[in-house]
């Protein structure tokens, strides 16, 4: 070997040493830096009981790293339910290119020393319990493309200047407050902004209009006021934009239907008004347009009388629309969800709604329509929803409804149909939800309805039926809302009923109604609300009521019961209207009534109840009226009832109650009625029961001699 080739490999031996050594300094710190995160986290599934830095290849072949040319690129350990702090030490992974943590439950604040992995490019922090303020550093990354921190406890303000390489930025479902950042460039690569469900304020800034990558821009349920601005119909790439639940007024700009991209548009829930410009309907790209819960107050017609789009849901509904049905939109023949509810729509549906060849929903309740249904409706052969309660209708129940197979909502409600209910809407056998409620129908109810195996509410209360409750309703397996009240039936109620377990809410009340209640009502595991007031029924108040964990209604008022309240109601824990008021009912107030926790209304008013109101009704702090009115109560008002915080009517009137009126009532801050009246009380009136801010109803009148 020359003596020139051997310096040669002495130069290149050095410099591979020096380089190796250069090398091994970083991935050491790296391993360090990793280590002190492990340290400050717990890992109850042991997902890095892997990383020991004595493994041929520490950290590279460490579960969750992954590296290029032997230095840590990536740190990826999702969903693992690590918990505990972020670790100031992770800044030193210098060559991190992205941080991705979501889906645990790391709290704490995320470390400001983050900024100083300059290389970052995105970071996925979503989904855990991290808090305190945002660094803005981190922001203003040069290298970073993906931002996303939602779903935290993080606050304070964005502030700092937003990288123009920043593609995704989402820390929606936070408590960020003041303004959106306004320092927004055409030079920005921003395709999505999701600022959602935070406590932003103030306007929306005009300069978002030169965000021309902008796909996404969400913006809902914050404290955002102002106009919403034209400019943004600048964002030329703009997909969805959904401003949803804030305070925005004043008119949508025209423009905004002209955005050639545009498929979402939601501002529902705000304070726009105005007429709704035709251009945000009959957009070309649109597919969704939700402006309800708005002030509009029309639609503008489109200039040559007709609309071509490819929109699929109009939802307009809770505005202040007036004007007749516009026919203009029978031209959506692409339109699958039409929503126009409570407005002050007038005239008739149109005939050209049979165009309407995909519609699956149409709503158009609480309006002012008039006149029969159009039978061109049975052209709508997909129609899954037709929601036409609280309008004028009239007429029979039209035959044609059987012919829309699909339907599985029909609410025809509170309008001045007549005549008998269709035995032909028993072939609706998809039907999920009848609702006929408040019409003049007469007659009986249809065996065939009985055969609707899918039915899960049936409403025919407040028309004019007659006869018994049909023993074969007991068929209806999938119901959970059964409300037969006000439709004049008679005879007793059919045992049949305790086979419908899946029933929460049973209403039978203001009928004629009579006899004992069946026991296989006391079967039904998931009932929640009774009300059979207003009837005819007798027997001993029921004590198989107290079986009904569930149960958060029992309303038996203006009955023929009898007998004491059973004392094992004090089990219904869930329990929150009592009524058992105008009965024949005995015996004592139990005692056991104050387990009733959640108890707010209680009510035994003109009943033949006699002893002491009980001192554990103190203990029902959330009740808001008690009426213990006609009875024959006596002993001393309890002291302790100021306790009953909640309390904003206290009926105690017609008793021979006796001893003083207690001046702690003072202390009831929500009272609004307190009747003592014909009672045998003594002393004087509190003077400081004026002090109550809300007392509008105050009787004395003493029992006449």
């Amino acid at each position: 070997m020359s003596k020139t080739t051997a310096i040669s490999l002495l130069v290149i031996f050095a410099t591979v040493i020096t380089y190796c050594q250069s090398d091994v300094a970083p991935l050491s710190e790296e391993i360090q830096a990793l280590k002190a995160f492990k340290l400050n986290i717990s890992d109850p599934l042991g997902a890095l009981d892997g990383w020991d830095a004595s493994t041929p290849s520490a950290p590279c072949d460490w579960r969750g790293i992954v590296c290029y040319n032997n230095r840590v690129h990536e740190l990826r350990l999702p969903r693992l339910h690590l918990s505990g702090q972020l670790s100031d030490q992770l800044s030193n992974l210098r060559q991190l290119r992205k941080l991705s943590l979501h889906s645990n439950n790391f709290n704490g604040s995320i470390p400001p020393s983050l900024s100083q992995c300059s290389l970052l490019r995105a970071v996925y922090l979503q989904y855990n319990s991290l808090s305190g303020n945002f660094p803005s550093t981190i922001v203003n990354l040069t290298n970073l493309q993906v931002l996303n921190v939602a779903h935290n406890f993080l606050n304070g303000k964005i502030s700092g200047d937003i990288s123009f390489f920043l593609r995704y930025l989402d820390v929606s479902s936070n408590s960020f407050s003041g303004e959106i950042p306004r320092n927004f460039s055409s030079e920005s690569q921003l395709q999505l902004i999701n600022l959602s469900y935070n406590k932003f304020s103030g306007e929306i800034p005009a300069s978002i209009g030169k965000l021309q990558e902008l796909e996404y821009l969400w913006l809902d349920s914050n404290q955002l006021h102002g106009t919403l601005p034209s400019a943004v119909a600048n964002c030329s790439s703009l997909v969805h934009l959904s401003i949803e639940d804030n305070s925005i007024k004043g008119l949508v700009p025209a423009s905004i239907g002209s955005i050639p991209k545009l498929e979402v548009l939601s501002l529902s829930r705000n304070e726009l008004s105005g007429t709704i410009p035709p251009s945000v309907i009959c957009g070309v790209s649109l597919r969704i347009v939700n402006l309800g819960f708005n002030a509009f107050t029309g639609i503008d017609p489109p200039s040559n009388g007709s609309c071509f789009s490819n929109l699929e849901v109009l939802d307009i509904h809770e505005n202040h629309i007036t004007g007749v049905f516009p026919s203009w939109l029978t031209g959506l023949t692409t339109v699958r969800v039409v929503d126009l509810s409570t407005n002050f729509f007038s005239g008739s549906l149109p005939g050209g709604i049979g165009n309407l060849l995909r519609l699956e929903e149409i709503r158009v309740a609480n309006n002012s329509l008039t006149g029969d249904l159009p039978n061109q409706i049975v052209k709508c052969s997909s129609l899954q929803t037709l929601d036409l309660e609280g309008n004028r209708f009239e007429g029979h129940i039209p035959l044609f409804m059987s012919e829309l197979r699909r339907l599985k909502l029909l609410s025809l409600g509170g309008n001045l149909f007549s005549g008998s209910i269709p035995a032909s809407l028993g072939g609706l056998f998809e039907l999920e939800t009848l609702k006929l409620e408040s019409n003049n129908l007469s007659g009986n109810v249809p065996e065939e309805i009985m055969k609707l195996n899918n039915l899960s509410t049936l409403s025919l209360s407040f028309n004019r039926l007659s006869g018994e409750i049909p023993y074969s309703i007991g068929e209806l397996k999938g119901l959970m809302v059964l409300n037969l009240s006000g439709c004049g039936f008679s005879g007793r109620i059919p045992g049949s009923i305790g086979s419908l377990l899946k029933l929460t809410t049973l209403d039978l009340s203001k009928q004629n109604l009579s006899g004992e209640l069946p026991i296989e009502i006391f079967g039904l595991p998931g009932l929640q609300v009774v009300a059979l007031e207003d009837n005819k029924l007798s027997g001993v108040v029921p004590e198989g009521f107290s079986s009904l964990v569930s149960l958060q209604y029992l309303n038996l008022t203006s009955n023929f019961f009898t007998g004491e309240i059973p004392a094992n109601y004090g089990f219904l824990t869930s329990l929150v209207v009592l009524s058992l008021s105008r009965n024949y009912i005995s015996g004592m107030i139990p005692a056991e009534l104050c387990n009733c926790s959640s108890l707010e209304v209680l009510e035994l008013r003109s009943n033949h109840l006699r002893g002491s109101i009980p001192g554990d009704i103190s203990r029902l702090s959330r009740l808001k009226k008690l009426d213990l009115g006609e009875d024959a109560l006596i002993g001393e008002i309890p002291e302790d009832i100021h306790r009953c915080s909640s309390l904003n009517s206290l009926l105690l009137d017609v008793n021979h109650l006796s001893g003083r009126i207690p001046e702690s009532l003072s202390k009831l801050p929500n009272l609004a009625v307190l009747s003592l009246s014909s009672n045998s009380l003594s002393g004087t009136i509190p003077a400081n029961l004026s002090h109550i801010p809300w007392l509008e109803i105050l009787e004395f009148i003493k029992e006449q001699s």
